[in-house]
């Protein structure tokens, strides 16, 4: 079903259709506890911790929540400046919090509405990744997916740091999105890949507008089966009150303006049930992936990767003008070229270090790319160009 299809759902979908879709929001959304209206339009629904949707997955069933992750980084600590009650402005927030905060015991969910599953094509396919992935893409000249990112592999990994400058791209076609991200790897892009992934998006078929969000994302079949986007599918275990997956981030960078960033930390818990734990802004521990839901990654990952995505649906024949990062050439450096900075692994002696076994993923520099500095690189382009017709 087409996605222009979707606008007239008295005209496309029958009554069976509009009753799954009226079934699966009834399932997707739990009974809140409090509702905050953010001023972009979402809705944030504060649910019972207990009560959220991790738990209908069915190797969860009898899951005990771990509250807080029982290993640290050396060197890790939480930054009191994104804290709430402190006066200095925060690092982070997100565009809800300006009409409300969710109290402790719950945690906060952006509300799913009918919009969103009909613009899915279907109840099925809400959260899911349109066009499955290839994580090789220069093995692949025709892959509708186009990346800059840099990759350490080489080892075992228990975990990764990084700081991620955040914008906000323009994306050409509602289908396109564009993404900066990490991805934490096991297993090959077959039926067996592994992937826990987070970072912003702006992704207008998902929410429905151009707002850059923070997504989360996991997969335990290489994007066919299993997994999904921020909270929309049974997986990813919120602890958080304070922050809420798949809603718009704030505040962003400007070209040749401030600039901003976010701080994401993740750890598997070698000292607790081996949970891959996700902490946001440097003082967020949002929540973790149980190491349930993974044949591989229950273990340790086999490459750790950061930088950005696009779909490029090449309309009319052309690149995309969807831009990546800020839209502009690594080669403009800083306040022009979006960034990734202070990275770092968690080797397989458990050790926090910056990336030694590392190399770049840039399929069309003419259209996107990458300059590594170390513990630190620029990436991004505008899409179409002269050079990238």
């Amino acid at each position: 079903m087409s996605l222009a299809g979707n606008r007239n759902t008295n005209t496309i979908f029958g009554k069976k259709q509009k009753l799954e879709v009226q079934q699966q929001l009834k399932h997707i959304n739990k009974p809140a506890l409090k509702s905050i209206k953010s001023p972009d339009g979402d809705i944030i629904d504060c649910i019972d911790i207990y009560k959220q949707p991790a738990f209908d997955h069915p190797l969860l069933k009898n899951h005990t929540i771990q509250m807080r992750p029982s290993f640290y980084p050396e060197g890790f600590s939480f930054d009191e400046s994104n804290d709430a009650s402190s006066n200095s402005e925060p690092k982070f927030t997100q565009l809800w919090h300006l009409n409300g905060r969710c109290p402790e015991g719950t945690i906060p969910i952006r509300r799913t509405k009918e919009e969103d599953l009909l613009r899915a094509g279907s109840p099925a396919n809400y959260g899911r990744k349109k066009y499955l992935t290839n994580p090789n893409p220069q093995d692949d000249e025709e892959n509708i997916h186009e990346y800059a990112a840099y990759i350490e592999d080489g080892d075992r990994y228990y975990g990764m740091m990084a700081e991620m400058n955040v914008w906000n791209p323009h994306t050409q076609e509602r289908s396109e999105f564009s993404i900066s991200q990490f991805w934490i790897i096991a297993g090959t892009n077959g039926v067996d890949l592994n992937s826990i992934e987070a970072g912003t998006q702006v992704s207008e078929s998902l929410y429905g507008d151009k707002n850059t969000r923070l997504f989360l994302f996991w997969t335990a079949d290489a994007y066919h089966n299993t997994g999904c986007y921020n909270l929309m599918c049974p997986g990813f275990v919120q602890v958080s009150h304070q922050i809420a997956a798949g809603a718009t981030v704030s505040p962003l960078s400007t070209y040749n303006g401030p600039q901003y960033s976010v701080n994401f930390y993740v750890r598997r818990d070698i000292n607790g049930d081996g949970n891959w734990w996700l902490t946001i802004a440097d003082r967020f521990d949002l929540g973790y992936w149980p190491s349930a839901l993974f044949p591989l990654l229950s273990d340790t990952a086999e490459a750790v990767k950061w930088g950005g995505e696009v779909i490029n649906l090449r309309k009319g024949g052309q690149h995309t003008t969807t831009q990546m990062g800020s839209g502009h050439f690594a080669e403009e450096g800083p306040n022009k070229a979006s960034y990734f900075s202070n990275l770092n692994v968690i080797d397989g002696n458990k050790l926090l270090r910056a990336p030694w076994h590392t190399n770049t993923i840039t399929p069309k520099p003419d259209c996107y790319n990458i300059q590594d500095y170390g513990d630190y690189f620029y990436y991004g382009g505008p899409g179409r160009n002269p050079n990238c017709p």
